[in-house]
């Protein structure tokens, strides 16, 4: 999938608000107890000697297929076993794309992934429709299997500044690596298109020397 060209005001200015139908709002503690994390999310040994980075939309198609095909086994052989530091980029091809990375980072650190994993997994159902009180009502639910609180997740949602900050950082990365669709990679500082786990594989092991 090919990245529009999409303003920040556009994707921060567009419905954020429609959140605050789905919970009387959260209080100054509950605001505190909901992470605002930036920055790359990470997965793996700090110390692996190949480092992978993907950007990916939680509103693309190949990501999802990437995801659920590759990355278990990425995941499992190279991941898990050391030899390889993976950072997704989220990239925000529209606002429910945005708001789908808000909550998966409203989870905190150790709920992240598993969060990445739920938003996928239900690609085809939570974004349906162009109603985003109706989007925005699909991802409290995912939140919720995941023990976030109505509280919390509006709290998230509503964080405009935050919003922005994360719209800054994607645009950022994504220029700086000269990303122009999703699922991208780059592995050592060599970028690479969408890719099957065996041409992965070929790739990793390259790096690896092995």
């Amino acid at each position: 999938m090919f990245l529009p060209r999409l303003t920040r005001r556009a994707l921060i200015g567009s419905g954020l608000a429609a959140t605050a139908t789905l919970s009387a709002g959260a209080s100054l503690a509950q605001e505190a107890q909901a992470p605002r994390l930036t920055g790359d999310m990470v997965k793996g040994d700090p110390d692996a000697p190949v480092t992978v980075v993907e950007y990916a939309s939680f509103t693309c198609p190949h990501c999802k297929t990437f995801h659920e095909q590759v990355f278990p086994r990425i995941n499992e052989e190279f991941i898990e076993t050391g030899k390889v530091r993976f950072i997704l980029r989220e990239v925000y091809f529209d606002r429910y794309g945005l708001w789908a990375g808000m909550l998966a980072r409203c989870g905190g650190e150790d709920r992240y992934f598993g969060m990445v994993d739920m938003i996928f997994a239900n690609q085809s159902s939570w974004p349906r429709g162009n109603d985003p009180a109706e989007v925005a009502s699909n991802l409290f639910a995912m939140g919720r299997q995941a023990a976030l609180t109505d509280a919390q997740m509006d709290a998230c949602l509503q964080d405009g500044e935050w919003a922005q900050t994360l719209v800054e950082q994607y645009q950022t990365n994504a220029s700086a690596d000269d990303v122009t669709g999703t699922p991208s990679f780059v592995i050592d500082g060599e970028k690479y298109s969408n890719m099957g786990y065996s041409e992965f594989e070929r790739v990793l092991n390259e790096k690896l020397g092995s």
